[in-house]
């Protein structure tokens, strides 16, 4: 009796946990043919020629305004653009016009003058615009060491950066070719006699400055070599302050591209005659590329760009558009609606 007795009591807790455990597997395994044969519980609506139509005219309804909103937004920008890469060319050398850029001993100061069409609010935005730059290029695009520029000498490898990884032996950093191309045209504005203070802080990302360019890594061995690809670094500010590096290393996606020079912190009135002083160094002659200088204002939406707000537009006509159509077709032949019992479903509904 001792021993049979346990046995019995284990016996019938078994049986007991297996038959309240068969509920939940006939369960489970409900659920699994349901998934399986897609026969859950899910919303079927029935698209009716009226409840399309409604939703298209919606849609459009929505759009339309959105794409207007964005439209003003952008065209209250004020841009002034000038292209000065032909004009600064002396004349007795715009048929030679790469001899000239490579040719140290010619000055390369040229003075334009801009007139500001309407009353330009600050932060007024500097940017250098370059067309025909093709920033994407595989090769280019991969010559550049990131542990580098968060590292500095302690990270020896700069095999990344070919062809302007090391140079008489010992490593470039900056090292790569996005780096060694760094912009090096410059800009100094005068509004009559009085200079405009131009400034420099804060045009890069802050996740770059702080996350991605070492605070105790210095420019060294750069721009030392025989060919001069850009502008030169100051060997005595960390990377992580020389914001026209870090601005120039987010290589554009597109050929034709702006970068931001720096932000004129005082209003600009209608009419006034802006000076500017630049120096034409650098070099887009040689592949047919063009540069431009832009000062623009921003809104709620950024800068000027009427692609946001005409895709806005187009769609919304369409979907009106489409509307209509549909609109006339179910006037024009209207159909009977469709039995929505599916013979798939008879024998749910019999039961």
């Amino acid at each position: 009796m001792d021993v049979e007795g346990p046995s019995t009591l284990s016996g019938n807790g078994a049986q007991s946990v297996e038959s309240r455990s068969h509920p939940v597997r006939r369960h489970l395994d409900d659920a699994v043919y349901q998934f399986t044969q897609q026969n859950l519980p899910a919303c079927k609506p029935v698209l009716t020629p009226a409840w399309v139509i409604s939703m298209f005219f919606l849609i459009g309804v929505i759009f339309i305004p959105i794409g207007l909103l964005c439209l003003y937004a952008s065209e209250s920008v004020i841009e002034i653009v000038d292209r000065y890469d032909i004009d600064c060319v002396p004349d007795n050398l715009k048929s030679q016009k790469v001899a000239y850029i490579k040719d140290n001993s010619v000055s390369k100061n040229c003075t334009r003058y801009l007139k500001v069409p309407q009353n330009m609010k600050a932060p007024i935005y500097i940017y250098y615009q370059l067309d025909n730059y093709y920033q994407n290029h595989r090769r280019y695009v991969k010559s550049r060491s990131d542990k580098q520029l968060l590292h500095g000498l302690q990270y020896n490898d700069t095999s990344s950066c070919n062809p302007e990884g090391e140079n008489n032996g010992l490593p470039i950093v900056p090292c790569g070719l996005i780096a060694w191309s760094l912009f090096n045209d410059t800009y100094s504005f005068f509004n009559g006699a009085d200079a405009i203070n131009v400034n420099r802080k804060n045009i890069a990302w802050r996740s770059d400055r702080e996350h991605k360019y070492g605070k105790d890594v210095y420019p060294f061995n750069f721009q030392s070599g025989p060919l001069i690809g850009g502008a030169t670094l100051d060997p005595d500010i960390p990377l992580s302050d020389q914001e026209n590096l870090i601005v120039w290393m987010r290589t554009a996606a597109l050929p034709t591209f702006r970068k931001l020079y720096g932000k004129i912190e005082v209003d600009l009135e209608e009419g006034d005659l802006i000076m500017v002083n630049l120096v034409n160094n650098y070099n887009t002659y040689s592949f047919g590329g063009r540069k431009k200088l832009v000062l623009s204002t921003t809104s709620w939406l950024g800068g000027r760009n009427n692609f946001l707000g005409m895709s806005y537009v187009t769609v919304g006509s369409s979907f009106i558009f489409l509307a209509f159509v549909f609109l006339l077709l179910h006037v024009k032949n209207p159909r009977p609606y469709g039995d929505t019992n599916l013979s798939w479903n008879w024998k749910g509904m019999s039961n």
